[in-house]
């Protein structure tokens, strides 16, 4: 079974690389641009993984964190902050949020796939 990804994120030059990368990869990749349209694709197509930047338009990553934890839908979606605010107090929100991840910009791609595949269970 291939896992679904949903990428949210406003920058362009990051949701390009990213959907590349993990649709090299295998997964079956959506996008959104901020974060209202990420809690709409999500709705939709029940990804198994978010990669969630903090910093989006119209909603934040961690007001869509906590948007999907509070469904009983989503429970079982991993969900990866993906962000350049890397103090200790945001991480410790984001974890607090629901979050199953934090990696903060910049980060290493195969970094990045190796956290998607652990918390997927290893496929892809």
């Amino acid at each position: 079974m291939t896992h679904k990804i949903l990428i949210a994120d406003d920058e362009p030059n990051i949701v390009i690389s990213l959907e590349y990368l993990l649709k090299r990869e295998g997964f079956d990749v959506s996008v959104a641009r901020d974060g209202q349209e990420a809690l709409d694709v999500a709705e939709q197509s029940r990804p198994d993984l978010i990669l969630l930047d903090v910093m989006m338009p119209h909603k934040t990553g961690f007001e869509v964190c906590q948007a999907l934890r509070a469904q009983a839908a989503f429970a079982d979606t991993a969900i990866v902050m993906l962000t350049a605010k890397g103090r200790d107090t945001d991480i410790a929100k984001g974890m607090a949020l629901g979050a199953n991840a934090y990696m903060t910009k910049p980060f290493s791609t195969r970094d990045l796939v190796d956290k998607v595949r652990q918390l997927l269970g290893g496929t892809a």
